[in-house]
């Protein structure tokens, strides 16, 4: 009698391989409906803006519509309002992000402590972040009115104006107002996330620190700082992108003006293609912009990981 022997090898693979494949392979099959609408929703449309940047895209001339190669770049190198708006973009985000965070890490110690009243003043704390953008944009397009606000008054009171008027159409003031409402709309952001990090903290490094003799700065500094620090770095991370991609308070306030001293890249976008109606040229802008965010992004990622956060 012969005796047949199985060779895995030409007979193919055994039925425990194959489950072991397949068990493998079950959790990128439970991911493929997620990658494939993240791809649908959000890849698909960047490869397509990134496209109409190297074409000849104008509403108006259907006709001379084609690829264009780098035209649209060349022309943004030597366009002074895109160097004007980028620099107003790095203003913009900066000091709207600087006081953000200062403000936000304020009212979040001061909110970490129990006092009378503090469900209310949380409350309040939190309303700016309720209030819409485009109407954020109104209310302070309306204060920094002298007719029909006394702020121009008040600052022209204590010396900050020379006399009550509307900065928003000085030239050289024009951008702080829409920092300035930038900033008080995006101070709750901060506060409320730095508000969770705090109660994260366990309270016996306190205790302890306190027995040591540590005074409240040093506990501030070596205790509620580095545990601050993963949560502050990913929410600046955020914010700033957030804020240097944000058009709408420079649109309802200013529109980019008077002159463009006010304009940013993404306002500058926004009136690229919807009033020129070039969305070519507009692409470009906002490639230059997402990729000068990425590389931002990288380079606060890395500081994190050089930090061992």
């Amino acid at each position: 009698m012969s005796t047949t022997v199985n060779d895995p090898g030409r007979t193919g693979a055994s039925p425990r391989t194959s489950r072991q494949r397949l068990t493998a392979a079950e959790p990128y099959l439970y991911l493929a409906p997620g990658i494939a609408i993240v791809a649908l929703v959000m890849l698909v449309p960047l490869v397509v803006g990134v496209s109409f940047s190297f074409q000849n895209y104008v509403i108006f001339r259907p006709a001379a519509r084609g690829w264009s190669g780098l035209e649209n770049y060349a022309e943004l190198w030597s366009d002074r309002t895109f160097w004007l708006a980028l620099a107003n973009t790095a203003k913009w985000t900066f000091w709207s992000v600087l006081f953000q965070i200062s403000l936000g890490l304020g009212l979040a110690l001061i909110l970490e402590k129990p006092f009378p009243g503090r469900a209310i003043f949380q409350s309040l704390v939190f309303l700016p972040w309720a209030v819409p953008t485009f109407l954020s944009g109104l209310n302070w397009q309306w204060l920094f009115n002298p007719i029909v606000s006394p702020l121009p008054g008040m600052l022209s009171a204590i010396g900050m104006l020379d006399e009550p008027r509307n900065i928003l159409s000085d030239p050289d003031l024009a951008l702080y107002g829409p920092i300035t409402a930038m900033i008080w709309w995006g101070v709750p952001f901060f506060a409320i996330t730095l508000l969770a990090a705090l109660r994260s903290v366990p309270s016996d490094l306190y205790e302890a620190a306190a027995i040591d003799g540590a005074t409240g700065w040093e506990a501030f500094r070596h205790i509620t700082v580095p545990f601050l620090l993963p949560m502050m770095t990913i929410t600046i991370l955020l914010r700033t992108v957030w804020v240097a991609n944000s058009p709408e308070l420079i649109f309802v306030m200013t529109g980019g003006g008077p002159a463009n001293t006010s304009q940013t890249l993404p306002n500058y976008v926004f009136t690229s293609a919807y009033s020129s109606m070039n969305f070519g040229y507009a692409s470009a802008l906002a490639s230059v912009l997402m990729v000068l965010l990425v590389f931002y992004s990288i380079f606060l990622l890395w500081i994190r990981g050089r930090l061992g956060q």
